[in-house]
């Protein structure tokens, strides 16, 4: 499937996409906020778009310019959630490289992906996290109407084999579009 906004095309992730990939998950600003080490080469970033990128609902951020991915949002659902939720309940995950940083580009798909879940998969809610300290993905939370639900302090991520708190926050149906 492939999304679209007024700057944005959301589509799959291709093999021709690892360059670009491993240009912008290879900054250590990224992917260790995130919960991954950052890639080390454009054959690391290939089998990340094979393995991890390969899941439903996961989608390339690109310009509409010229289609190049510049990021990555998922809609993580059933078994591919991190943490345990409901059926009707979903978890959205996303980050964008450092250049295109306070552009409200993320912030953009962010809201396709909410109007996705809510609209086409009438889901009941959405799940978001992040590490404490990440302001620039709080604000986006905030921005797309997601609110502070708890915290989990001494979770455990093995991508970069370190404990962090994690702050959820949650956004209801009920809630969607006000």
């Amino acid at each position: 499937m492939i999304l679209t906004t007024e700057r944005l095309i959301l589509r799959p992730w291709e093999e021709s996409d690892a360059e670009n990939l491993y240009k912008y998950a290879s900054s250590p600003e990224v992917g260790p906020k995130c919960g991954w080490r950052a890639h080390t080469s454009a054959e690391h970033s290939l089998l990340v778009i094979h393995g991890t990128l390969s899941a439903p609902e996961t989608y390339a951020v690109c310009l509409k310019e010229d289609n190049k991915a510049i990021g990555s949002i998922s809609l993580n659902m059933g078994k591919y959630c991190l943490f345990k939720t409901p059926d009707n309940e979903g978890e959205i995950g996303y980050w964008i490289g450092v250049p295109f940083w306070g552009q409200g580009l993320i912030t953009e798909a962010l809201r396709e992906i909410i109007r996705h879940a809510f609209v086409d998969y009438k889901l009941e809610a959405l799940w978001g996290g992040y590490f404490d300290g990440n302001e620039k993905s709080k604000r986006v939370l905030d921005k797309c109407g997601f609110v502070y639900h708890h915290s989990k302090e001494n979770c455990y991520f093995g991508g970069i084999e370190e404990k962090h708190t994690v702050h959820f926050t949650l956004l209801k149906r009920d809630a969607y579009g006000k």
